[in-house]
């Protein structure tokens, strides 16, 4: 596992249906080390903190594996790396083998998976399409966020290793499947139990999973 490329970007303003938005979706590699702390990177700001950023996003990371899909279905759109507002573009960690709660090093810093991205509407402004938000979120190529525990400097070609693997074993996909499922069945609800345990699961997402099981009466 390693870390193919370090992004960053300021917030800007763009045009988009005739009206201005400040975002700072636009990320941009940057060369050499790079000094990653609680809130973000050097040289990286969020536009909107009410929905970005924070302890729980400090890093957004996005597997270069899904490069490949994406230049399929957009076979027309240029797709440098950071494209997709990815801090770390990274090679070996997906999804399906990524849980909440791992942990790892890069570099001299260490970080623990938090939660999916859940994309919002200026993923649609970054590519110029109405659909692109419900694209990403059925595709299941979300990409996941990091919350630094240990601050230090990483830089591209950085190698992944893995800390610790939290015990309950939620994989990152399987989160963004339930936030999205109309309906829990018996491994659903098994899975929800098993989030709920994860201490690095943000409260504003136990809270999601415990209303969802109110109102089932479970």
């Amino acid at each position: 596992m390693k870390l193919v490329s370090v992004n960053t970007g300021l917030p800007r303003e763009v045009t988009w249906h005739g009206r201005s938005v400040i975002t700072a979706i636009h990320k941009e590699p940057v060369e050499g080390r790079v000094a990653l702390r609680k809130l973000n990177l050097d040289g990286d700001r969020q536009a909107d903190l009410s929905v970005h950023g924070g302890q729980h996003k400090a890093v957004y990371c996005y597997p270069h594996e899904h490069y490949a899909y994406w230049k399929r279905e957009l076979p027309r759109r240029e797709l440098p790396l950071g494209t997709f507002g990815e801090n770390f573009t990274t090679d070996g960690l997906l999804e399906d083998s990524v849980h909440l709660g791992d942990q790892f090093s890069i570099g001299s810093a260490e970080v623990i998976v938090t939660q999916p991205r859940l994309p919002c509407y200026k993923l649609g402004v970054r590519f110029q399409a109405d659909d692109m938000v419900k694209r990403f979120l059925a595709s299941g190529r979300t990409g996941f966020y990091f919350a630094v525990t240990r601050e230090g400097e990483v830089g591209a070609t950085d190698e992944i290793k893995v800390i610790a693997r939290d015990a309950n074993r939620v994989p990152i996909g399987e989160i963004t499947q339930l936030y999205v499922a109309k309906r829990y069945g018996d491994a659903e609800l098994n899975s929800v139990r098993r989030a709920l345990q994860v201490p690095a699961l943000p409260e504003s997402w136990k809270e999601y999973f415990r209303e969802r099981l109110e109102r089932m009466n479970v």
